[in-house]
């Protein structure tokens, strides 16, 4: 099995109650605690992201201050494509407890506290992370739209705003602002999203 490509990103923008450690290969000894993501992928027999979490803001080299009970636990996460457009990296959540694994594209957001309970992000593949710290939002731009992320889960997913690629041109105003190709006249269109509902707005002329 080989492991996830290409220096991964790590942003921890948000606080969050973990450490994690992306792994250049999956550990001859496994810790007594793995999961699979997602379960039983044969996606894991092409590739994976190998990453030891310790749950609780727990690091290695912290010694007896250690929480009693927490335990680390190996996190493989299968692989969608070695395209270098699709990310592959680790990125802190709007909820402390939780992290995105993104791994050629596809992304996982996994409780810390109970890493049996995750949530595989449906865009295939994922092009761009984009942590809103102030907005409480983890933005996941797909080809064609825009879902994104908060304390409780999905906050909202945006309609069609492209039919091949999304670009992010600035944000002010609660107002996210970007661009999309329209392949009927072969020109990218602007767009605007209200971040607090995801609906479209008017953009500017």
């Amino acid at each position: 099995m080989t492991a996830a490509t290409h220096n991964p990103i790590v942003d921890f923008s948000f606080p969050h109650r973990w450490h994690a450690e992306v792994l250049a290969a999956r550990p001859l000894i496994l810790p007594s605690r793995h999961f699979v993501y997602p379960q039983a992928a044969e996606e894991v027999e092409r590739g994976a992201l190998e990453v030891l979490i310790w749950p609780g803001g727990i690091s290695p080299d912290s010694g007896p201050k250690r929480s009693p009970g927490a335990q680390p636990f190996l996190a493989t996460c299968a692989l969608g494509f070695r395209d270098p457009a699709a990310p592959t990296g680790l990125w802190s959540t709007p909820r402390p407890e939780e992290i995105c694994a993104v791994a050629g594209g596809y992304a996982y957001l996994i409780n810390t506290a109970a890493p049996e309970r995750f949530t595989m992000i449906p865009y295939r593949p994922v092009l761009e992370i984009r942590p809103l710290v102030q907005e409480g939002l983890l933005l996941f731009v797909g080809h064609q739209s825009i879902l994104a992320w908060k304390l409780d889960g999905k906050a909202w997913e945006s309609e069609k705003l492209s039919d091949e690629g999304v670009t992010i041109a600035g944000i002010d105003g609660g107002v996210l602002r970007g661009t999309g190709w329209d392949m009927k006249t072969d020109r990218d269109r602007p767009f605007a999203i209200d971040l607090r509902s995801g609906t479209l707005k008017a953009p500017r002329s």
